[in-house]
């Protein structure tokens, strides 16, 4: 996956290892994000996949390499900090406010919580709060005609929408979703792949996919990545990845996408 060398990649993540005890989940990952790309993540289960989001959001400390978002080393950054800088992610289970509505919950996931502002929240209560990002957040991701529904009243396809809503609503320059497509049917599934195609075009966004959804990945994905027992043995192309023999025996199970 070479890049241009005028140009500088979003994420650049050198040598990276994230380890558990003795158990070395990730090992020794290398890869590069330009802006404006969406790059795919795969494997079985059990490949690190999550392990790597985690360790790039901060959740996990990586045990080894190097971690450079939009030309800063974010490896010591605690997850907030890098969610500050424009790094956003979603997690597998949609962990959403079941008391609140999809536009509230847009709104908890835009607010900025400093010090200032809780002092400001504190004297000036009623002080208005800005929609303009949620309102964007709703629009991209087509929740419009839910956007006064809890989330209990609304599809599980719905309701992963919010969850990426939720992420977007922070405006990040890039987004990591973690299993997106799990659970939804067919529909469901191209549904999300249009919107997640038109982000980095319309909207400017970046997107780092991992799913398990191939038909999802390989439709919407620039570049991809495939991890095997932490390791990565294979990267390209959606063209390269479904032809290569490394891929369809652990991936695949010997049999072509």
């Amino acid at each position: 996956m070479s890049e241009p060398a005028s140009r500088q990649p979003l994420l650049d993540v050198a040598g990276l290892r994230v380890t558990y005890g003795g158990v070395v989940a990730v090992s020794d990952v290398d890869l590069r994000i330009t802006e404006g790309a969406i790059f795919g993540l795969i494997g079985p289960n059990g490949a690190g996949k999550t392990s790597m989001v985690d360790a790039l959001t901060g959740y996990t400390r990586q045990a080894a390499g190097r971690i450079v978002f939009d030309g800063r080393e974010i490896g010591a950054l605690r997850p907030y900090k890098r969610a500050r800088l424009g790094l956003a992610r979603t997690f597998q289970s949609v962990e959403l406010f079941d008391d609140l509505t999809v536009e509230e919950n847009l709104l908890v996931a835009s607010e900025h919580v400093t010090v200032g502002s809780t002092l400001r929240d504190l004297f000036l209560p009623r002080r208005p709060v800005d929609r303009s990002s949620v309102d964007w957040a709703i629009e991209v991701c087509g929740l419009g005609d839910v956007a006064a529904r809890y989330p209990g009243q609304i599809s599980l396809g719905k309701r992963k929408l919010v969850g990426i809503g939720r992420a977007l609503a922070r405006r990040p320059k890039l987004v990591l979703l973690d299993e997106p497509a799990a659970g939804l049917d067919t529909d469901e599934s191209q549904e999300l792949g249009q919107r997640l195609r038109a982000l980095p075009a319309e909207h400017g966004l970046t997107i780092f996919l991992i799913d398990h959804d191939m038909g999802l990945v390989l439709s919407v994905c620039d570049q991809l990545m495939v991890l095997d027992f932490g390791r990565p043995i294979a990267a390209g192309t959606p063209a390269e990845i479904r032809d290569d023999p490394r891929v369809i025996e652990a991936y695949l199970g010997g049999h072509r996408v």
